[in-house]
């Protein structure tokens, strides 16, 4: 049903609840994984339009990826990564539409309607801009 599931990484805690989920879930249904996070800082969303080169946090976020892979591979899975440039929520859609997937794996963090009004809501975004289904992991740990 799920022959190749996104999963965006933000490259930060809430990745260790959502990844051993997805990697669950993938390997249940023997899906493989595409490992998406989306560089979003000045030089990122500068890079091609300014001829960059690749910052530190790119570099950071690409060897995140590529060790986050690693872990998975070892255990079996397939993992194959991209790191995008941009705004986080058109660059997820347009990453698992490039790249036919049929589900994208995110974490929430859960936010309140003031957080969410405040720091908008990635997932909130990507649903009403995709018909591809998600799959959303809550980022906090059960009480």
């Amino acid at each position: 049903m799920y022959r190749k599931i996104l999963v965006a990484l933000e490259n930060g805690p809430a990745d260790t609840r959502l990844l051993p989920h997805i990697a669950e879930f993938a390997r249940r249904l023997g899906s493989d994984l595409l490992l998406l996070h989306v560089a979003d800082g000045w030089a990122a969303r500068n890079y091609d339009q300014l001829n960059l080169a690749a910052s530190d946090e790119m570099k950071a976020d690409q060897d995140y990826l590529q060790a986050r892979a690693q872990q998975l591979v070892s255990t079996g899975l397939k993992a194959e990564i991209l790191l995008a440039l941009g705004n986080p929520p058109n660059e997820i859609v347009k990453a698992a539409e490039a790249n036919g997937c049929d589900l994208i794996a995110l974490a929430s963090h859960g936010h309140k309607l003031f957080a969410d009004i405040v720091h908008g809501s990635t997932i909130d975004r990507v649903r009403h801009n995709t018909t591809i289904p998600l799959l959303v992991v809550s980022a906090k740990p059960k009480a």
